[in-house]
């Protein structure tokens, strides 16, 4: 499978203030985030934010609001898995029905959050990319854990690079070169 800008939609995970600074690699996460906001940005691509529990875990990381194109929308939640929150399931099955079957998904923590959301939306018929450079844990065993068992149940461990480059598609356009000055 190859990701489809047409066919995609973004679903970042958790990236949130009071979590962040314990997971490792954030800074690399971070800026991971930003180059595929910005790629969504540019070619259209829907964006919806889950924020577990933000009365503890408080707000999306200001640099990523601050990032957001203007139509991405940010969703609480309370259980670990997105796809058991009815907001954001209706919100992601409602690109689903636009042709969008393809969930691009990155953010924190790649064992809980991320694994969870990323397996029960397979199991709902969607394609699913975990972006390898976007997620993280606390603890690297946890990522390689979470890596396994995504791969195991037939979702993609992608990177920024890759999803950027399979999104474009072509060289030679006004959006590759935008977004390739991204990756140097």
């Amino acid at each position: 499978m190859l990701l489809d800008a047409a066919r995609s939609h973004l679903v970042i995970v958790d990236v949130q203030q009071r979590l962040l600074p314990a997971i490792l690699g954030g800074d690399k996460l971070l800026s991971r985030i930003l180059i595929l906001l910005q790629s969504t940005e540019r070619l259209r691509i829907p964006v919806t934010i889950t924020e577990q529990y933000p009365k503890g875990l408080g707000p999306t990381v200001d640099a990523v609001r601050e990032a957001l194109p203007p139509d991405a929308v940010v969703l609480p939640k309370l259980n670990f898995s997105a796809a058991r929150d009815r907001e954001i399931a209706a919100r992601v099955q409602g690109f689903k029905s636009q042709g969008r079957d393809q969930l691009v998904i990155c953010g924190t923590e790649a064992h809980v959050c991320v694994l969870q959301t990323a397996l029960e939306f397979r199991s709902a018929g969607f394609e699913v990319a975990v972006v390898a450079d976007a997620v993280s844990s606390r603890a690297a065993e946890s990522v390689s854990a979470a890596c396994a068992r995504l791969l195991h149940e037939g979702c993609h461990w992608v990177t920024t690079e890759m999803t950027v480059f399979e999104w474009l598609a072509q060289a030679g356009t006004d959006e590759f070169r935008a977004l390739s000055a991204l990756i140097k």
